[in-house]
């Protein structure tokens, strides 16, 4: 029996083990370097809470991908939780689960996500309605039309992420909504950075695409059935239960279970390749280092590691520098566990307890170093022990390993985020009850350094033969979640197929097409 090696249990590596036992005779073995199934799509849990850690929309324009979901967890077939308290209908399933009763089941939610700033609330995407004029005030409001025309009469080549904002924006709107938080997600001035970031995460999305959208609104179905619309603008979309940690645990269940193996605490540190083809794997396990020899090796791991892990193989020295100096951003949430949020519910969306009916909240405000809030309790109300009595929220901060952020003393950083929470009048310090922190190394992959040289990178990877780069490190591209389970699904069929070229699998999530129509 052949067998593949992979490198990590993230989406990407979970997908191509269990992709491999449905379609071939292959034994796949997943190494997993830390003790979590998932990789950042893990749910953390803490006292009976949990944390989905960067937040994870379940909603792809992909058909198979949908399908793929929906048959590891059904769509739910009565209400859940928060459904029951506010006395809410909702499309169900017929002969779906009961969310009150059984745990493999995907919930059906509303996305609602707005921006914080000026100590306000404006939807995301900017909307175009009275509200967000009014919240800008009528002197920023004009700044706003006039600039937008202006960049609409003299648009800026797009060499930058800058210009790819003001392109379609207008220069004092991405000011006010883009600048501050794109420079704390990345470290870096949105100058600085590739426009190639913009146009895979909110393509097709402008001033144009939002008034498209308030026209087209009334004469839309609206369920998950959205391929229409541009993905920044999609309203629904399905959740696990318990977090999407809870999908690929399920996953790795159903892969233990089809006779796969699964290995966490164990890191890929070396890959030997032989006449252009990896022959064996070094894994260092808590007992020790083993050699596992291989037939194919998948790996999810970083480029940067994954260059640096090769054996017997000569390295050109422009490879190994292109690697070697790829920037991340890494990634510090800090849950608080709170009686009530002092921001309360305005909007039309009906909420338990008027709370507010955000999943996440982009704050802009520039005087604290919060770049993001998660409310747990609106991802799923089983996401949190008490749902009725206590509310959990998600504090992300942008850093990178070894800076000030990442080296502060844990309980030092849990009380400075507190301490931003009030600052920004979101809870008073009295109803605040416990916290905890989790960080996650090499989150994000950056667009900027010698991002532009990784083509070269790729090149030589791609002449080892049953190598295969899946998601969004293993590329160093910012996938979603769904992109990196196709380029799994692409390698496995590639080998199912005999297809020896591996174009396919790196053009996922690289066509402007994929995002904005079916």
């Amino acid at each position: 029996m052949k067998t593949a090696i992979i490198a990590g249990a993230g989406p990407a590596g979970l997908t191509a083990a269990y992709e491999l036992l449905r379609q071939t005779d292959i034994h796949p073995v997943v190494f997993e370097e830390t003790d979590r199934i998932g990789g950042i799509s893990a749910t953390v849990q803490y006292k009976g809470n949990r944390m989905d850690i960067g937040g994870h929309r379940f909603f792809s324009k992909n058909d198979e991908v949908m399908k793929w979901w929906q048959e590891m967890m059904p769509l739910q077939g009565a209400p859940s939780l928060d459904d029951i308290l506010l006395h809410r209908t909702l499309p169900l399933s017929e002969g779906g689960p009961d969310p009150q009763s059984k745990d493999r089941v995907m919930l059906l939610r509303d996305r609602v996500s707005r921006i914080f700033f000026l100590r306000h609330f404006f939807d995301y995407p900017i909307s175009v309605k009275w509200a967000t004029f009014a919240g800008m005030g009528l002197w920023r409001t004009i700044k706003a039309v006039f600039g937008y025309f202006w960049a609409a009469l003299f648009p800026k080549p797009e060499t930058s992420l800058e210009n790819f904002y003001i392109n379609r924006f207008g220069r004092p709107l991405y000011e006010m909504f883009f600048e501050d938080y794109t420079e704390k997600v990345w470290g870096v001035h949105p100058s600085k950075i590739g426009a190639d970031w913009g146009s895979q995460r909110v393509k097709g999305l402008s001033i144009l695409a939002l008034l498209k959208d308030v026209l087209t609104r009334p004469f839309r179905r609206q369920d998950i059935d959205q391929k229409k619309v541009e993905t920044s603008l999609i309203e629904q979309f399905i959740y696990p239960k318990y977090g999407p940690g809870q999908l690929w645990e399920t996953v790795a269940d159903e892969i233990r279970r089809l006779g796969g193996e699964i290995h966490t605490a164990c890191k890929v540190t070396g890959v030997h390749v032989v006449d252009g083809r990896v022959d064996e794997v070094e894994v260092q396990e808590p007992e020790g280092t083993k050699t596992y020899s291989c037939d194919y090796f998948f790996s999810t791991m970083p480029i940067k590691d994954l260059v640096s892990s090769l054996r017997e193989v000569e390295v050109p020295e422009k490879v190994a520098r292109v690697a070697r100096d790829l920037p991340y951003r890494d990634f510090i949430t800090v849950g608080v566990l709170v009686r009530q949020l002092k921001i309360r519910n305005t909007t039309k969306t009906p909420t338990y307890d008027h709370r507010v009916p955000d999943t996440w909240i982009y704050v802009q405000e520039r005087d604290v170093k919060v770049g993001r809030l998660q409310i747990f309790n609106n991802w799923s109300p089983y996401m949190v022990a008490d749902y009725e009595h206590t509310m959990f929220v998600g504090m992300e901060y942008f850093c990178d390993e070894g800076d000030a952020l990442w080296s502060m003393d844990k309980q030092a950083f849990i009380k400075m985020a507190i301490d931003e929470l009030v600052k920004i009048r979101v809870v008073d310090r009295d109803d605040v009850l416990d916290a905890v922190q989790v960080k996650i190394r090499k989150a994000y992959p950056a667009y900027f350094g010698t991002y532009y040289e990784l083509p070269v990178v790729r090149e030589f990877l791609d002449l080892i033969g049953n190598l295969y780069c899946l998601g969004r490190n293993g590329q160093h591209r910012y996938n979603n979640m769904d992109h990196s389970m196709l380029t799994a699904m692409e390698a496995v069929r590639n080998i199912r197929d005999g297809r020896v070229d591996k174009e396919n699998i790196w053009s996922v999530n690289t066509e402007e097409s994929y995002h904005e129509s079916k």
